[in-house]
Parts: C-alpha cells; sequence; structure tokens
C-alpha cells in the first residue's frame, strides 16, 4: 500500500475517478502510515473508524458519477478546527475532553467536498508557538533529519503536527491556521507547500480563536495543485463569521499552467535581515533567477516599515489573544479545578489550564491593554499596522507579487531555541507583514540547506489574488523540481 501514500492528492483523485483503487484502499493504506508513524506524535486523536465509514460512502458516490471535489481524500485537521463529537483542544490541558456539538465552517465544507478526517493534528497551545515545542500533548516531530545528525527537529508551529502528517506521508493534506505565519513557517521546514489566503477568504466560525483580526485557515499539501484544490473547497462566504468576505472563489485550479511571463516580482530589500544564513541569501537569488527565465520581470522594491512588523504583531496578536482567553475559565466547559470561592477556581484552573507560553502571552496582552498602556502600546501598534499594509498597497501599484524566503534557517533541534523567546519569535520575521496586511501567501520547498533539510521560497499577493500567487508558486515549484523526502521514507523504514 505504500505506492498509495506517495500520490499527490491531484493524482489520487484521478486514480479513484478511474477506478484504479477504492476510496477504502487508499483510506487504509493512510491508517497503516499513521499506525506506523506514532513515534511522530502528529495526530493527536485518530477517526480511523469514521474516516472508514465516509470512504464506503465515497466509493457509492463514485460508482454514482456523483463525486466531490476532494471525494475520499484522506486528510489531517489541526486541533483548532471545532469538529463535531470529536476531541477539539487546540492541543491546551484547559480544553480536556471538549468534544463539540458543532461542525467549523471549514471542516463543513471539506466533508461537502467528500473529503475524509484521518485526525487530529498537534499544534502549539492555541496556536501559540513556533516550533510545536509548547503542546500540552508533547511536541511533533519533524520527519525530516539532518545528514549525519539523527537528533530530533521541529516541525515548525503552530500547524506542526498538519505539516509533519504530511510531509510522513500520513495523510494527502491538511488544515492549519496562519496567524503570524503558522501555515507557511511549517510548510517550509517539512518541504511542504503552505497557503495562508487573504484574510476573510475562509471562514474563521468553528475554529478555536488565538487572535481574531490575523487568524486564517489554508491549507498544508505537497504541491500547488494539491494546495489550490483544497483551497477551493475551504473558502467562500460565511454569515456566521462577520469578518467573512462575499466574494466569488474562483477554481484555484484551473489558472495554474498559466506561467509568469509579463509579471513583475518585488524584491524586498528591507528582508535582508543581520544574520541571515548565506544559503538562504542565495536561494533567493536563485528563486528570482527562476521567475526571470520563465518571463518574469524582477524589481527591487522598498516596504520600509517592515523592521516594525514583528513588534506590532507581539502588541496586536497576545492582546487579541488576552481578550479570546478570558472564556476558559472551568465553569462552562474543560478542566475545572476546586478552589475555596469562585475567583479562587477561577485563577486555579487558568493557572493549571494554560502553559508557560500562553501564560506569557495573555500577560502581555493585559498589560498592553491596560489603562494607562492601551494608548501607548495597543493603540500605536495599530496605527503602525495600518503604515505596513499601506507599503505594500504601495508596492503593489507597481509589481504583482512579492518575493522572499519564508524563514530565516532550516529547521531546529528540539530543545534549541526554547530557552529564549525572542529568538523563538523572530522565526517569524518573514511571514508577520502579510499577516498584518491580511494578504495572501504561500512558502514553496525550493531546496534543501548544507544539512539536507528543507527550504521554502515565499510568496506575498494582492488581496483575494491568490490565483497568481499559486501561478508563480507553481512556476518555482517546477524550476526547483523538489522531489526529496525524509530519509527513512526513501529507505523504508520507520520515523
Amino acid at each position: 500500500m505504500s505506492a498509495l501514500t506517495d500520490l499527490t492528492l491531484a493524482e489520487a483523485r484521478a486514480g479513484l475517478d478511474k477506478r484504479e483503487y477504492s476510496a477504502v484502499e487508499l483510506t487504509r493504506a493512510h491508517i497503516a502510515a499513521v499506525e506506523a508513524a506514532r513515534p511522530l506524535n502528529a495526530v493527536v486523536a485518530e477517526t480511523f473508524d469514521r474516516a472508514l465509514a465516509g470512504a464506503a460512502a465515497s466509493d457509492q458516490r463514485l460508482g454514482a458519477g456523483e463525486a466531490g471535489l476532494l471525494e475520499g481524500v484522506p486528510l489531517g485537521i489541526k486541533d483548532l478546527f471545532c469538529t463535531e463529537g470529536v476531541r477539539s483542544q487546540a492541543c491546551s490541558h484547559i480544553l480536556d475532553g471538549f468534544k463539540p456539538t458543532y461542525e467549523s465552517t471549514v471542516t463543513r465544507k471539506l466533508w461537502a467536498a467528500g473529503a475524509l478526517m484521518i485526525g487530529k493534528t498537534n499544534m502549539d497551545e492555541f496556536a501559540m508557538g513556533s516550533s510545536n515545542m509548547t503542546s500540552h500533548e508533547g511536541p511533533a516531530i519533524n520527519p525530516w533529519r539532518r545528514s549525519g545528525d539523527n537528533r530530533q527537529l521541529v516541525p515548525g508551529g503552530s500547524s506542526g503536527g498538519s505539516a509533519a502528517a504530511v510531509a510522513a506521508r500520513l495523510c494527502l493534506g491538511a488544515t492549519g491556521t496562519d496567524t503570524g505565519g503558522s501555515i507557511r513557517q511549517p510548510a517550509a521546514f517539512c518541504g511542504l507547500v503552505g497557503l495562508k489566503p487573504t484574510y476573510g477568504r475562509c471562514s474563521r466560525w468553528g475554529i478555536i480563536a488565538f487572535a481574531s483580526s490575523l487568524d486564517q485557515a489554508g491549507p498544508l499539501t505537497r504541491t500547488v495543485r494539491d494546495a489550490a484544490l483544497m483551497l477551493r473547497a475551504m473558502a467562500g462566504h460565511d454569515a456566521k463569521d462577520s469578518t467573512s468576505v462575499d466574494t466569488p472563489v474562483p477554481d484555484y485550479a484551473a489558472a495554474l499552467g498559466q506561467g509568469v511571463k509579463g509579471m513583475r516580482i518585488g524584491i524586498p530589500a528591507e528582508y535582508r535581515v543581520d544574520g541571515m544564513p548565506d544559503e538562504i541569501e542565495a536561494l533567493w537569488r536563485k528563486g528570482a533567477d527562476w521567475l526571470k527565465a520563465a518571463g518574469a520581470e524582477p524589481v527591487e522594491i522598498t516596504l520600509p516599515h517592515t523592521k516594525y512588523a514583528l513588534p506590532t504583531y507581539y502588541i496586536v496578536a497576545p492582546a487579541e489573544a488576552s481578550s479570546n482567553l478570558a472564556r476558559y475559565d472551568g465553569v462552562r466547559y474543560g478542566l475545572r479545578l476546586k478552589g475555596e470561592d469562585l475567583r479562587d477556581m477561577y485563577a486555579k484552573t487558568r493557572a493549571a489550564g494554560f502553559g508557560q507560553e500562553v501564560r506569557r502571552r495573555v500577560l502581555i496582552g493585559t498589560y498592553v491593554l491596560s489603562a494607562g498602556y492601551y494608548d501607548a502600546y495597543y493603540l500605536q501598534a495599530q496605527k503602525v499596522r495600518s503604515v505596513i499594509a499601506r507599503d505594500f498597497k504601495q508596492a503593489f501599484e507597481s509589481v504583482d507579487l512579492v518575493l522572499t524566503p519564508t524563514a530565516p534557517s532550516a529547521a531546529f533541534a528540539i530543545g534549541e531555541k526554547m530557552d529564549d523567546p525572542i529568538a523563538m519569535y523572530l522565526n517569524d520575521v518573514f511571514t508577520v507583514p502579510a499577516s498584518l496586511a491580511g494578504l495572501p501567501a504561500i512558502s514553496v520547498p525550493a531546496g534543501l540547506s548544507a544539512d539536507g533539510l528543507p527550504l521554502g521560497l515565499h510568496l506575498i499577493g494582492k488581496p483575494f489574488d491568490e490565483e497568481t500567487v499559486l501561478r508563480a508558486a507553481e512556476t518555482l515549484e517546477e524550476a526547483a523540481a523538489f522531489r526529496a523526502k525524509p530519509a527513512w521514507l526513501e529507505d523504508g523504514g520507520a520515523p
């Protein structure tokens, strides 16, 4: 069955249509892969019976010619998405035992398209982190290893479990959420395509909130075409989400194959940060050359307020987290510890239920929202955020896309950087600006580091112009011809 798990999502769908194998066979192959790769801790809740029942129904629809866009495709679902009757805990102790009685809009759309859930994937607690080390379920493990070094590596965060699962061939694609880079950075660390759509393109209803003005759902896949297929199923207006934009959802896959001839690609000088490894800089130049060879014109641009993006993000996001996480008090659901009175119960429950990183961000957020500091910090950060968005708007008057690296390094070992929160936050230095501006962006695997680890290139597009982003991403994908897999998959061994 290993050949079935090596298929891309698009290839798997084509094979199902041709009846080369059944949806049940495809699902069983991925179930076996999940069971064999449990040491990666990528999947925190296995839903095999549900997946097999759905696969049997998919086979009936395939036989009747009634197949949906993602019919019979096994997916991983980040633990941040509420799934009816299945644990949805944001990998936090404070939500122990929470099983929603409702379905998030994004997952409901995926099931309507025929997709199957093989399990809930690991993540940083409440999506706060860049390594998947803050999960109450323990870290997810990157299936990749450095050449000649068997130390376990982080898969990135917060969608690290989703990225590890797709890279390890446990599912054909997975959902993630991106607040400041939490789809794109793990995609780069795991050799995947990670797409953050325009803010408002996918409904946030039923996704456990971190920072409401930034959170956006998107796909993690092994190819650009697979990302286009998943996004089409996930996207769309939702009256239950006031931030959901009522605009038509294109056939993203139909936009592929058109190339980049005549496009102007912005290369922002401000993204050349101090200490960036030479191999990241070299890959960035190579990406610009690939696009130029395909008919695009690289253009030097300036995004002058980029240097303020990270501090701005780490004021805005914790402030919104402080507000969103105030609802977790032990009264209605999840963890509850006994106290001497109501206030003591709140304090004990929240102290035990939230991990260190979540507590840190709640404290920062509460501080910047407090009387006397709101104007000095939060209000000023919102003003800077507007200026950063204006920089992009001005740049897009002369270019079609912006090209940058995805992350300032390849994946790092578990335990590295964990004692330095600032070093961890710097992992998002290239991805945060697009999040603050609400723009669509994608990471594409484009090469290997000197240690044999994946490196990504990052494209940022105009609002609701995911089609152009995907076209250019496909051009990079074809030029890079990234075919590498984790060594244990190549050898047929175990993680």
